[in-house]
């Protein structure tokens, strides 16, 4: 599942940032939690912006 949500969020990543809700969507699209989402993402060194609820 890691491997999944890296790619994704490598593909959809601009600059080395994602927002928060296309981070939410990789999520929910993988039926992954938002916080393995957010592991991905601080492992990858991807930062998410505009967080709207917290979740990361």
């Amino acid at each position: 599942m890691q491997a999944k949500i890296k790619k994704e969020l490598v593909e959809r990543a601009s600059g080395g940032k994602i927002t928060c809700a296309v981070a939410r969507k990789i999520a929910e699209e993988l039926g992954a939690h938002y916080k393995e989402v957010g592991r991905a993402a601080n492992e990858l060194g991807i930062k998410i912006q505009d967080c709207q609820l917290g979740c990361f």
